[in-house]
């Protein structure tokens, strides 16, 4: 007869959604039961949930976060491409007209999924939830941890129709998202409060759902417009990505004085009039709008330095927009919560479940990747006024120079722009942009001339009845 699971055996991961669920299959392999803890009632399938509005916008799953995911789930990219999703190769399949001007679509190097992020969750969580092994509890709301400044020993929770309880664990992880409590669960067990730092751009979302074109529904690229900051005036961006089911969902964002509306009717004219280029506007004009506007202010960067603690709980770890929540203009966030829970799994896998300062360990190798996404959203936003009291820094502005002058290149040089998107995939760190080679190209500057207009080509055009 099987034993039942111990406390010392049982790991709980709070926060059902992305982040979440990819931890809760990661600590499968160790623990002889995980608990899901989620205050949302999930769905069955791939439909909207009151605590994630943020499914309501544009999102990518860049390559170095289907690389953790494929890892942790073996298959999940074939069936998310079954269920619809799409993988556009970067950036063969990307019209982007980024601060120094457009770039050329050059062979692939990197690739995204692209899907509306119900659909996501759904396929990841369906294939999480197979496995015996993981237990989950939704209509459940986290009241905070249980144990000393020196170890979490669980977790209490409401749960809905049942009333408050106490759910013992060996290991808590905590995927709450931006909305996590647990800086002051901590401080409720008498450690002392992280570091934290802000840099909010003040950006505003406003997204819609459109149908494509008829003979546009299929493989049609990934369309973006980004701001210059050296323009002087607020930052307008725009995405426009193909989606499942013939359907493009488009973002599109403004920062302080530049903010787009919830009015359905000023969309269009905000991505004709307000963008640096009214390519996303023209398309528009052609497709058929399927919802309302959505609209959110959250959008601050905010990072937990709880790696940097002087002493931390055994049991227990914080990964994904609870412990760093990205600007969403940059895509990044999904990836990172990928990578942080396969970390998770891979250390554990080394130290051992149980080892002493297990958690210490998982919190400063997770503070890799969610620092190369720090940096590459806080290296742009730290400019718009009001994003930080003290604005930017020299470090800061050195940096924005240097890739400024890569992006410039990028455009001409299909090298570096390799170069580029291996970081900007979060496939490989930053430091490959400090090569001797990529100093030398930098400082030559692109080898092709500039376009003049997005890439797109007569038969994009035609598809989407721009001709």
């Amino acid at each position: 007869m099987t034993e039942p699971p111990t406390p010392a055996r049982t790991a709980v991961v709070l926060g059902g959604s992305h982040t979440g669920m990819l931890a809760a299959r990661a600590l499968a392999e160790f623990a002889d039961r995980v608990v899901v803890v989620e205050r949302d009632v999930l769905p069955e399938g791939a439909e909207p949930r009151k605590g994630l509005p943020q499914a309501r916008h544009a999102h990518m799953l860049w390559s170095g976060g289907v690389r953790a995911v494929e890892e942790l789930l073996p298959g999940v990219t074939g069936a998310l491409r079954a269920a619809g999703a799409r993988r556009a190769p970067v950036t063969t399949d990307m019209v982007v007209l980024g601060s120094q001007g457009w770039f050329r679509r050059w062979p692939e190097s990197h690739h995204v999924i692209l899907a509306g992020r119900d659909l996501l969750d759904a396929t990841i969580r369906a294939q999480v939830l197979t496995d015996e092994r993981i237990q989950l509890v939704d209509g459940a709301e986290v009241l905070g941890l249980v144990g000393t400044a020196a170890a979490v020993t669980g977790v209490r929770v409401r749960v809905r129709d049942e009333g408050e309880r106490v759910v013992e664990a060996g290991l808590v992880v905590d995927a709450t998202g931006r909305g996590s409590g647990a800086s002051r669960w901590l401080t409720a067990l008498g450690l002392p409060e992280a570091e934290r730092r802000e840099v909010d751009s003040g950006l505003v979302y406003a997204s819609r759902l459109y149908l494509a074109p008829e003979p546009a529904r299929d493989g049609y690229p990934v369309v973006n417009v980004q701001p210059d900051l050296r323009d002087g005036v607020p930052g307008r961006a725009g995405f426009l990505l193909p989606i499942e089911n013939g359907r493009w969902i488009v973002t599109l964002n403004g920062t302080r004085g530049g903010e787009p509306s919830a009015a359905g009717e000023d969309f269009v004219r905000f991505a004709r009039e307000e963008l640096r280029h009214p390519v996303i506007g023209e398309l528009l004009e052609q497709a058929e709008p399927l919802s309302d506007v959505s609209v959110t202010r959250t959008t601050l960067n905010r990072r937990h330095f709880f790696e940097r603690m002087p002493v931390w709980p055994e049991n227990f770890t914080v990964l994904g927009d609870a412990l760093a929540a990205f600007n969403p203009l940059y895509g990044h966030g999904l990836a990172v919560g990928a990578q942080s829970a396969l970390i998770l799994r891979n250390v554990v896998r080394r130290q051992g479940w149980g080892a002493p300062k297990l958690s210490r360990r998982v919190q400063k190798v997770v503070a890799r990747p969610v620092g190369a996404a720090w940096d590459l959203a806080t290296g742009q936003d730290v400019f718009y006024p009001g994003a930080t009291e003290d604005g930017p820094t020299l470090r800061d502005r050195l940096l924005a120079g240097y890739v400024d002058r890569l992006m410039y290149t990028a455009t001409g040089n299909g090298r570096i722009a390799r170069r580029v998107t291996d970081v900007t995939s979060l496939e490989r760190g930053a430091a490959v942009l400090l090569a001797p080679s990529v100093l030398l190209a930098a400082a030559l500057g692109p080898l092709k001339p500039a376009l003049n207009g997005p890439p797109l080509t007569e038969m994009e055009r035609k598809a989407a009845g721009l001709a």
